[in-house]
């Protein structure tokens, strides 16, 4: 009796997994944080860059990798690349991205906006700004482990933060991580997975964002 339980239980698997061959393409967004007042602080962002290590065939599915050779990996594309899809038996299969138009250093640098302007931050284009800022992004990826009955979709993010300013140079580690839960491989359940990982990073970013002694401007007014 043991056959059609194996062949339930394999069907179930390439159920659950639906397409995994080609790329997918996700839209993530930042969720915006509410100002604690008026910003009376300038960063400026010198430098936001990807700094993830992506390996060929690794055995834990929280490394990147491509579907391919990375060493063919354009760092345009790279930095387009936030996860790898799985068949039902968890073999890594086709890419997930973001869009096109889109970046995981565009992603990280909208994050550090946010979570700045909750603090009364406000990014400036202005390299003599009191606090210069630049941000290496370590991970920002998702993956899916195959179950019996569902899937586990999983999202993290770490990135060093880095402040010199008159106080001087001071630098952050910031994570994040989310959990999700899905019946079937499909872009919501990635999207589920980065949701709540977003969502810690913003939480670990304001609770420890005074580490960095961020200057205020002089005068201490609102900033126009």
């Amino acid at each position: 009796m043991r056959v059609p339980y194996l062949a339930i239980g394999a069907a179930l698997l390439i159920f659950q997994s639906g397409c995994v061959t080609g790329r997918r393409e996700l839209t993530l967004t930042v969720p915006a944080q509410a100002a604690t007042g008026v910003a009376t602080g300038r960063v400026f962002l010198a430098a936001v860059t990807d700094d993830r290590q992506f390996q060929n065939k690794p055995d834990d599915p929280s490394s990147p990798s491509i579907d391919g050779d990375v060493s063919n990996l354009s760092a345009q594309d790279k930095d387009r690349m936030v996860g790898r899809q799985r068949n039902g038996f968890g073999h890594a299969m086709g890419d997930v991205s973001l869009a096109a138009n889109d970046s995981v250093t565009k992603q990280v640098r909208s994050l550090i906006e946010q979570g700045l302007q909750a603090k009364g931050f406000q990014l400036t284009p202005d390299p003599a700004a009191p606090n210069v800022m630049t941000i290496s992004t370590q991970e920002f990826w998702s993956w899916m482990t195959p179950g019996f009955v569902a899937l586990t979709f999983e999202a993290k993010i770490r990135c060093t933060i880095s402040v010199t300013n008159a106080a001087g140079s001071h630098t952050l580690v910031v994570k994040g991580y989310g959990l999700n839960h899905g019946q079937i491989a499909k872009n919501g359940n990635f999207v589920e997975a980065f949701d709540p990982a977003y969502a810690d990073f913003l939480t670990n970013f304001a609770d420890n964002a005074d580490n960095l002694a961020l200057r205020r401007d002089a005068t201490g007014n609102a900033l126009k």
